[in-house]
């Protein structure tokens, strides 16, 4: 049931860093960046508990280009300061 419950919660913060992606006025790189890292980790603690092959390379992807994206807005913001 934990699983279940973290899981749900990592899918909940994809979702909504997926309509903010599409619905803000002004897109902040680093919020969008940093919902999806953290909703692939959650994700991937709850496979740990029911594991999912293509389930954990999806997530261990989406998790790898969300931190090179944290990386690039981190770097941009420095550059912009």
């Amino acid at each position: 049931l934990m699983a279940d419950i973290v899981g749900l919660i990592g899918s909940a913060l994809f979702i909504a860093a997926f309509a903010y992606a599409n619905l803000a006025k002004q897109f902040d790189k680093l919020w969008f960046n940093l919902a999806n890292l953290i909703g692939a980790v959650l994700l991937l603690a709850s496979l740990w508990v029911n594991f999912n092959l293509a389930a954990f390379v999806l997530e261990v992807a989406w998790a790898g280009i969300a931190l090179l994206g944290i990386i690039a807005a981190v770097r941009a913001r420095r550059s912009a300061a």
